[in-house]
């Protein structure tokens, strides 16, 4: 089966698929239906063309025209249930598709879409069910093993997704859908480049496929083909006037172009689904935060936070946004405990710093610039956790193997000085979900902290062949060369950049590997690029960058980076640590004062990292 009522499994095909296959053709053998004949075979067909454009209502019209004429319920069951689905009308499409009752020749049509019915929904146990059934009547549908591979992703089984989508890869290698799903897991595996030959592939069958040229012009954008971008979201616009997700496209290159007032224009025409888009909410409340008007995007910030609470670059743009706003007292109430995380970005805790200032509370902003003059932390950690862990226990206990149970638990053990309880969490949560990318990251986060080395990036590796972002880039890096394979840290990285040439974490661990080597240009001019192109808000990309270019030999460069990362933070170490070394042959008097401020800056943060929950609430 695919799954269990409880959670989602790996399906077992051999002997569950033949079971299953027995059983349906006695349910298909004893329901009506057959060819669709008549008057309404062709309402059924007008049903199909209004389906094809996502008019769920001429569609309905159709079907129920049809079911005047003499097609059976169970005939029309399937699409009437896809036929809401598209008017977004969830409850109207459970009616139609919950009972199961389909026709022999609508029988896959229906359970498949039931199955997506209560995925959407969130119920994976039942969308399990849905498609266990769909499985018993067509094993080797390719579509099918696609909505299997979304379902074992949605359910954490990511590892097992792959399998499935490469299993619909081998059923049906020319399906534009089995190429843009699986060209979409190898852009999240091996980098922007690497999907583009799969998506090529699929528009060389297909060349008017909406779905796969969305994608390949997501791609193309993401790596900085900027003109062949435009050139396919036309087409898109050809094939299909005002095709929302063109649109937004186009939208996010006016933005990063810096041309606001198009980006709004551009946003404002998009309509239907891709509106609702958390994307879509995201760029527009970039987009209006630039042009100004910083209290409507803190309310397109806060909604979108809601959606999705975990989405700290949503979570930072909303104080960001509360900050420009002047609304100091929600920004504090909303984000102090945030800032106080050990993960937490010297941004936040600046703004949060800030905002105490502005409400005259200079003694509770002194410990979040405290923690904002010493910088993000410099590896991957485990992440602790505040507040006692029981609450979370209990969660836990309900949904054992449930990632978005047991690691929170984990950190907050953590967080309580229970390290050996939080370990014995997540290799618990590994055994009960070894395909979960995300079960798989917290065991390694903890075995990186006991030291197991190997073990580490034993689990690194497993989540990085789903999906290798940017925390894990940094967290496998990390791991290799602690355990003696910096070589192989090393070719990750170049691999990566060789696919994503404008990833910035990439390119910063790249000049990191560039200044290990001795090639001081080569580091300076990946740092420059990073500073130009937005990284000149962080102080230690300002300072590392003064350090490259003074061994580099350009030390009027060095003193102007060094001046930036001062002036960004002129209490933190990076900048403080800068302007010592520049300022050493220059102007010894005031490097060496620079070196005194950095010592005791350097004192203050050994004292609070003896105690890194220090400043907890």
């Amino acid at each position: 089966m695919i799954c269990r009522t409880d959670r989602i499994r790996p399906a077992r095909l051999v002997g569950a698929a033949a079971l299953g296959l027995v059983l349906a053709a006695g349910l298909i053998a004893a329901s009506p239906g057959g060819a669709v004949e008549g008057a309404a075979a062709g309402l059924v067909r007008q049903a199909d063309a209004a389906l094809g454009r996502s008019d769920g209502i001429a569609a309905e019209m159709a079907l129920r025209k049809a079911m005047a004429a003499g097609l059976p319920r169970e005939a029309a069951a399937a699409r009437m249930g896809e036929a809401f689905i598209d008017q977004r009308d969830p409850a109207k499409a459970r009616k139609w598709l919950a009972p199961g009752q389909f026709s022999r020749d609508e029988a896959l049509r229906g359970f498949r879409l039931l199955g997506q019915l209560e995925m959407n929904a969130g119920n994976l146990a039942a969308a399990g069910r849905a498609l266990d059934r769909a499985l018993a009547i067509a094993p080797g549908n390719s579509g099918l093993w696609l909505d299997i591979a979304r379902l074992r992703y949605a359910g954490g089984e990511q590892v097992q997704s792959v399998a499935a989508a490469q299993r619909a890869v081998e059923l049906d290698p020319g399906s534009p859908r089995v190429l843009q799903y699986r060209g979409l897991m190898v852009r999240d595996r091996f980098g922007l480049a690497a999907g583009l030959p799969w998506f090529e592939a699929g528009l060389k069958q297909h060349p008017n496929d909406l779905g796969l040229l969305s994608e390949y012009a997501a791609t193309l954008g993401e790596i900085g083909r900027a003109r062949e971008m435009v050139a396919v979201t036309r087409r898109m616009i050809e094939l299909d006037p005002g095709n929302g997700r063109a649109l937004f496209l186009q939208a996010v290159l006016a933005a990063r172009a810096g041309d606001v007032a198009l980006a709004r224009r551009l946003l404002g025409r998009v309509s239907g689904e891709v509106a609702g888009r958390p994307s879509t909410q995201l760029l527009q409340g970039i987009v209006e935060l630039e042009a100004g008007n910083a209290r409507h995007a803190a309310g397109l910030f806060d909604a979108l936070s809601q959606r999705q609470p975990q989405n700290r670059l949503v979570r930072l743009l909303l104080a960001r946004s509360l900050a420009a706003s002047g609304e100091a007292r929600r920004l504090v109430d909303s984000f102090s405990a945030e800032a106080l995380r050990p993960d937490a970005s010297p941004y936040l805790q600046t703004l949060v710093a800030r905002a105490y200032e502005d409400l005259g509370q200079r003694d509770q902003a002194a410990p979040f610039l405290d923690r904002a003059a010493r910088g993000s932390p410099g590896m991957a950690a485990a992440v602790a956790e505040a507040g006692a862990p029981g609450s979370l226990a209990a969660v836990q206990g309900e949904r054992p193997g449930q990632p978005d149970a047991a690691v929170p638990y984990a950190r907050a053990l953590l967080g309580a000085g229970q390290a050996q309880a939080a370990a014995a969490v997540t290799e618990r949560l590994v055994q009960l979900s070894p395909g979960s990318a995300e079960s798989q990251i917290a065991a390694g986060d903890l075995r990186l902290m006991r030291g197991d080395l190997a073990g580490a990036v034993d689990a690194y590796r497993i989540s990085a062949a789903v999906r290798l972002g940017d925390d894990l880039l940094v967290r496998l890096v990390e791991a290799y060369g602690r355990a003696g394979l910096s070589g192989e840290a090393e070719a990750l990285v170049g691999r990566l950049r060789a696919s994503s040439p404008h990833d910035r974490t990439a390119m910063r661990l790249a000049a990191g590997f560039a200044a290990r080597r001795g090639d001081w240009a080569e580091a300076a001019a990946l740092l420059r690029w990073l500073s130009a192109k937005g990284g000149g808000r962080d102080a230690r990309i300002e300072a590392d960058l003064a350090f490259a270019l003074l061994r580099a030999g350009d030390g009027k460069g060095a003193m102007a980076a060094a001046g930036r990362a001062w002036a960004m933070q002129p209490a933190g170490l990076a900048g403080t640590g800068a302007m010592a070394l520049v300022l050493g042959k220059s102007d010894p008097g005031a490097a060496q004062a620079f070196t005194v401020r950095l010592r005791g800056l350097s004192n203050q943060d050994a004292n609070r990292r003896g105690n890194p929950l220090k400043d907890r609430p």
